[in-house]
């Protein structure tokens, strides 16, 4: 009884959110999506709280990592009944690709049980995330495309689009090609899709329009994410040197649907980062 009251307030509040601050003003800012690792420690400590304060600070969709068969520990039922709680909707599911470090959940390993969980949730995306160092061989990279083919065809399956998110280290030569290009070259548009991680296309010098321009619509994912000046180390969304404004102007070229704040460190507590985060993007017309 007291945790439903506890909820009912929370909604409550949320509901004040919107209707009393800028958010609320602004009619472009859809529903506000979140990269769960942002808080994984606290995830890691209150699974459910973390949720709430997520729920709280106005973020609606979640985009999850850390998959292994179970969700933190939960099954698919388990895990769908926290997040209709507590209001949130998982949008989108990071994982790796088991080509080097075996574990369940990944693109080599249980694939088809990690597809089946994940539609049960209502997932919309799956994503593989990134490649460990050993997984970055030439030979790898060239193997690349034929895996993330076959994981695109499990999830179209099920009504779910495959997806494939980078770091800086795809833009950096390997033997004779770039690996970025080469994935982007060798795999189907529809089947394999692109998260496009903000802070990692402008840490590795790399303009983000100009391949939502050269690959258009092949981008409805984004990560945004800022660069603090001079360090280059993350920081909240506005604190730093991205053009946020010059790249969301070519959302449509990109194909955005949906996009997802993330800070891998911060400074602060990461729940005031992302209220930060937050308060300048309700100001924005994204």
């Amino acid at each position: 009884m007291e945790r439903r009251i506890f909820l009912k307030g929370l909604a409550l509040g949320v509901s004040g959110l919107y209707a009393h601050s800028s958010l609320a003003a602004n009619p472009y800012l859809g529903p506000l999506g979140v990269q769960l690792y942002t808080v994984r420690d606290a995830v890691a400590k209150d699974l459910e709280g973390s949720l709430e304060k997520l729920a709280g600070l106005g973020y609606k969709n979640l985009e999850i990592y850390g998959y292994n068969g179970t969700f933190f520990g939960k099954t698919a039922h388990e895990f769908k009944t926290i997040l209709d709680r507590v209001g949130l909707k998982v949008v989108s599911s990071h994982h790796t690709s088991g080509i080097a470090i075996k574990s369940k959940g990944t693109l080599s390993d249980g694939w088809q049980k990690a597809v089946e969980d994940l539609h049960h949730v209502g997932a919309e995306f799956m994503v593989c995330a990134f490649l460990f160092p050993n997984e970055r061989s030439a030979d790898h990279y060239k193997a690349l495309p034929s895996l993330l083919t076959s994981s695109g065809e499990a999830t179209k399956s099920a009504g779910i689009q495959f997806a494939y998110h980078n770091h800086d280290f795809e833009f950096v030569k390997s033997a004779d090609f770039v690996p970025y290009d080469f994935i982007l070259q060798n795999t189907s548009p529809d089947l394999v899709k692109m998260e496009a991680d903000l802070y990692w296309f402008g840490r590795a010098g790399i303009d983000p329009v100009a391949y939502f321009e050269k690959h258009p619509g092949r981008f409805p994912l984004w990560h945004v994410k800022d660069m603090e000046a001079g360090t280059k180390v993350f920081t909240e969304v506005g604190n730093g040197t991205i053009d946020f404004d010059r790249i969301f102007a070519a959302r449509k070229a990109a194909g955005l649907k949906y996009w997802f704040v993330e800070q891998d460190v911060s400074k602060r507590d990461p729940f005031e980062s992302l209220k930060i985060s937050r308060d300048y993007l309700a100001k924005k017309n994204f």
